[in-house]
């Protein structure tokens, strides 16, 4: 039996399909994308004029061979020690990207924490609590999600972790 393609509205992507889906308030940021940008959250936080700590960019890692998702702030780096403690675990590296785009369902640079293909564990950093909005990406290059973190960490069943180092 062949499978249904998922139901998008016109220029919708998985996640934000999902945002809707869910009642979460929520505004889409468009820019153009420039494809040699060395850093594609730190090009959404220039082109949309936010600053680079209130912009979350989305790792895939694995931790004790486990997929897991950590949404960190652009300006900082993954702390890989740190997210394996968050969930448990002892040791973690980051994901093959293949595996990464194929259990996501989207490609490198575009990955969001919403709407993926398979449900992944997720840990976001603790330091999104201290903004009223942080923007993830949308689900695909040159889109951003504006929207609350706590809706963030409700919708993907996050742990709350201080995952992010300078």
């Amino acid at each position: 039996m062949a499978k249904k393609p998922k139901k998008q509205t016109a220029g919708g992507t998985p996640a934000t399909v999902a945002l809707t889906a869910a009642g979460t308030a929520f505004t889409v940021h468009a820019y153009d994308h420039d494809p040699a940008a060395e850093s594609y959250g730190e090009e959404a936080a220039e082109a949309l004029g936010v600053s680079p700590d209130r912009v979350f960019k989305t790792l895939v890692a694995e931790v004790d061979g486990a997929l897991t998702v950590a949404v960190v702030p652009v300006a900082c780096r993954l702390d890989l020690k740190a997210l394996a403690t968050a969930v448990g675990g002892k040791k973690a590296a980051m994901a093959d990207p293949a595996a990464a785009e194929r259990t996501t369902g989207y490609v490198l640079g575009g990955i969001s924490p919403l709407g993926q293909r398979k449900r992944l564990p997720t840990v976001l950093d603790a330091s999104a609590s201290g903004h009223a909005t942080i923007c993830v990406s949308a689900g695909r290059r040159g889109l951003e999600v504006e929207l609350a973190p706590t809706d963030l960490a409700a919708l993907t069943a996050a742990v709350l972790a201080p995952i992010g180092r300078a």
